[in-house]
């Protein structure tokens, strides 16, 4: 860890490595989430959806190494078994039960929409006082914001598609 770089910090570096711990257990579990319902997803545009889970659970992959290596630059630990993930998650994990498309994709609607709102907290609380935090945030959010039009994008094409 720098102790430079912690030191820049201008608020409590354990209450910002606490919200990266949180976001960190989210990104890990809607990476499995993406994963998982990319390979039991049924139904029109199968193979459409399975492309945008599948880059989606990639992405959420990266979201979690970035946000564990800030993490580790602040002096802290990231969550380290799978259990402190679902303890921690802001999020949560949402089982798929129906594998249909509509209801994957709705799934993952809701779990880029709770990560938005995370990730704007985060942006929220550390603006002006952690800088690295705030752009790693602010980069992940953007991520967010597009998982989210994609997955809507693919659900209104669907949903035109069963209407005929």
């Amino acid at each position: 860890m720098g102790t430079k770089g912690i030191s820049i910090v201008n608020m409590d570096v354990d209450k910002v490595i606490g919200l990266l711990n949180k976001a960190f257990a989210d990104e890990w579990l809607a990476y499995y989430q993406y994963w998982l319902g990319s390979r039991v997803v049924a139904g029109p545009m199968k193979e459409a959806v399975i492309t945008e889970l599948t880059e989606h659970a990639q992405d959420e992959l990266r979201h979690a190494e970035m946000v564990a290596n800030r993490i580790i630059q602040l002096g802290g630990e990231p969550l380290i078994t799978p259990q402190k993930w679902f303890d921690e998650t802001n999020c949560g994990y949402d089982a798929p039960s129906d594998y249909f498309v509509e209801k994957i994709l709705e799934q993952n609607i809701k779990g880029e929409q709770c990560a938005i709102t995370v990730y704007n907290d985060i942006l929220t609380e550390v603006s002006n006082k952690d800088h690295v935090t705030y752009n790693l945030a602010l980069q992940i959010l953007e991520d967010e914001v597009e998982h989210e039009e994609d997955l809507q994008s693919l659900l209104e094409d669907i949903e035109v598609m069963l209407k005929k």
